[in-house]
């Protein structure tokens, strides 16, 4: 997956949802293809679970929460392992995950990119990806910037009226 490229991209919207809503609980799934290097975004009030891989589980899901202020933010998962695996199997999984992530996020945000047109405001939400293991060590909660320091990151054009 490494990096970013639009081209390589499918999105699915799970009706009901559309580029104006729902925010509060919408959820992504977002899958890739290691032969192809394409990555899949589903987009909905449900994540997409046929769409996962059980057996490799590399999957990110994420969702749009309030936190105790009735703030948004977007709060994603990633599966390192739930003791199924090695603690030395589980440090790759942990570290494949750290290095691809951004990729993710970038695939989710600029899917999603038509929804942050609708609702601006979000494009400073905090983002925060909880790695879910069993070892202490992977177990985290990473902050991983907000949907504006992504697109620019992405160079996203289209956005620069936003600043």
């Amino acid at each position: 997956m490494s990096s970013f490229h639009p081209d390589k991209l499918s999105v699915n919207m799970i009706p009901p949802a559309n580029s104006a809503e729902p925010i509060e609980g919408r959820k992504y799934t977002l899958t890739h293809s290691d032969i192809t290097g394409e990555l899949f975004l589903d987009v909905g009030y449900v994540y997409n679970y046929e769409a996962i891989d059980e057996e490799m589980r590399d999957e990110v899901l994420a969702k749009w929460q309030r936190n105790n202020f009735g703030q948004f933010r977007l709060v994603g998962r990633a599966y390192v392992d739930g003791g199924e695996f090695s603690e030395d199997v589980s440090r790759v999984r942990f570290t494949i995950f750290q290095k691809e992530m951004m990729t993710a996020l970038k695939g989710m945000i600029y899917g999603d990119r038509a929804f942050f047109a609708n609702h601006p405001s979000l494009l400073d939400a905090p983002i925060y990806i909880y790695y879910d293991s069993v070892y202490p060590q992977f177990r985290q909660r990473v902050y991983y910037g907000t949907p504006r320091q992504i697109f620019k990151q992405i160079n996203m054009r289209i956005f620069n009226y936003w600043k």
